[in-house]
């Protein structure tokens, strides 16, 4: 009997599944047992676990900054300092509040938000706190500690562009209790 070892990859996912093929050495009409069927069924198993990935609407893995989140971070930190004032009307740059601030640097870059954080976290592909991305939005709740009240972006290696307070645009890290703690969840717009 011959033992062949097959890696599936899932370019989904990322991720490797190992196939362990058993052949007795039979003849190609020996593909029709039982050994062989079990083959086909864990190649088909693996597929499915694939595109299973894609059904669920989650984005599990962390992907490279693209060149349009590398743009985005850098036309939001032109922004640093602007003063923070809720309410801020949109498309104005002497002031923002959270998700004016957001929805003001996405449409910089060719995507549109809505206006407030709430409406925002109900736009695109769930990620995974630990499969954070440049660029990704990040939701928080706010101070009165309903579910979402403060938006952010997700500016690579645990750090966050935003604008809230008196420091108005800002970087400030993830993770701090403070924003470790008010964290609800993420998600993938770009």
């Amino acid at each position: 009997m011959i033992r062949i070892q097959k890696v599936c990859y899932d370019p989904f996912c990322k991720q490797h599944y190992i196939i362990n093929v058993h052949h007795d050495g039979g003849t190609p009409q020996d593909m029709r047992t039982s050994k062989w069927k079990k083959t086909i069924m864990n190649i088909g198993l693996c597929a499915v676990i694939g595109v299973s990935g894609l059904a669920l609407g989650s984005a599990s893995t962390a992907h490279a900054a693209t060149p349009q989140a590398e743009k985005l971070l850098s036309y939001g930190k032109q922004y640093l300092g602007v003063p923070y004032r809720l309410g801020a009307p949109s498309g104005v740059t002497y002031a923002f509040d959270c998700s004016s601030f957001t929805q003001y640097v996405y449409k910089k870059t060719g995507v549109s938000l809505p206006r407030t954080s709430s409406e925002q976290a109900a736009k695109g592909v769930k990620v995974t706190r630990g499969y954070l991305s440049k660029g990704d939005l990040v939701f928080f709740t706010g101070s009165s500690g309903k579910s979402i009240g403060h938006v952010a972006i997700y500016a690579g290696s645990n750090k966050i562009l935003h604008t809230y307070g008196k420091t108005g645009v800002t970087i400030s890290s993830l993770g701090t209790s403070y924003w470790n703690n008010h964290y609800v969840t993420a998600k993938r717009v770009l």
